[in-house]
């Protein structure tokens, strides 16, 4: 029997030749990381009422590509006279896309009526996102008042992608850290691999992770284009997890949130990513809205380049 070292002595090479040899295995191109553009959620100036084309500007004028806007105010909009083609006009004339908006139809629920109406209202909502050249809207757990068949939501979460590629506006799996049915990112990654769809994404935010009790770890798990949007904020260390809400969210690098990590995370999944300042803060509604989307804008940046 042939040793190796025989063989090697045999072929006229040395061990190391056989490592520079042709057949040698070549190491694995990088994957090459995600791309950040930066978003303002209109939550995060909402106390100040500056109105859906206050906010368009005020995104252009503190440096933003991207606003997410809410269903509701577009609503409003449309009802006081104007048309969705003026607000797209005014989005394109200012340089800003609509990233997503937010909206709560209840197309998620077990009862059958109920459903039927929320995904009646989730196509007239689509409708008009599409008409204002928004491409993506938020889908929450929105009415669901009882614990959940992830299957049979996962069932209905692959309905509404139907629905998305129908009017051109794809639904944003959300979960609420506060929400007692529908809080986890484990529950929301169920529910899309259930869907078993290509185009199905989901749409985490840096206070529902902890608040929720997800923690980070779990987006470590994730790659490609699963994620298109990322909420930022931060939570401060002072309040209980279980009493935090809303309004107590922080601008990012203010709180205690693990910002280095996440940012690395979101970069190892490669695709491109939408990064929206998500705020409920009274004292910054108290402040300037363009100081507060300036000051947001300039600590995502800096997280990201910390990171």
């Amino acid at each position: 029997m042939i040793s190796r070292r025989n063989l090697i002595k045999t072929l006229g090479l040395s061990s190391g030749a056989l490592l520079t040899a042709p057949f040698a295995v070549k190491a694995s191109p990088r994957k090459e990381e995600s791309k950040f553009t930066y978003c303002l959620n209109t939550s995060t100036i909402m106390g100040q009422n500056p109105g859906i084309e206050g906010y368009i500007e005020i995104a252009a004028r503190a440096g933003y590509t991207g606003v997410e806007l809410w269903v509701r105010d577009i609503e409003e909009y449309i009802k006081s006279g104007k048309s969705a083609a003026i607000l797209k006009s005014k989005l394109n004339d200012a340089g800003i896309r609509c990233e997503n908006a937010i909206g709560f139809a209840p197309w998620m629920v077990d009862d059958a009526q109920k459903r039927k109406e929320g995904f009646s209202q989730m196509e007239k909502e689509m409708e008009l996102l599409a008409s204002i050249g928004c491409v993506r809207v938020a889908a929450p757990a929105a009415g669901v008042d009882a614990p959940l068949d992830l299957f049979k939501a996962g069932e209905r979460y692959a309905q509404l992608l139907d629905l998305g590629r129908k009017t051109g506006v794809m639904p944003q799996l959300e979960f609420w850290g506060a929400f007692p049915h529908f809080h986890h990112l484990g529950q929301t990654l169920m529910v899309a691999a259930v869907a078993d769809d290509p185009d199905a994404r989901i749409l985490p935010d840096v206070y529902h992770l902890f608040r929720g009790g997800s923690g980070y770890e779990g987006l470590k798990m994730l790659s490609g284009d699963l994620i298109e949007v990322f909420h930022m904020n931060d939570f401060v260390s002072d309040i209980p997890r279980e009493k935090q809400e809303d309004k107590d969210r922080v601008y990012p690098g203010d709180g205690a949130a693990p910002m280095k990590e996440i940012i690395q995370t979101l970069k190892r999944m490669g695709g491109e990513k939408v990064l929206s300042l998500e705020l409920f803060n009274r004292e910054y509604w108290e402040k300037d809205a363009l100081e507060v989307a300036k000051t947001g804008l300039e600590k995502m940046k800096r997280v990201v380049k910390e990171a």
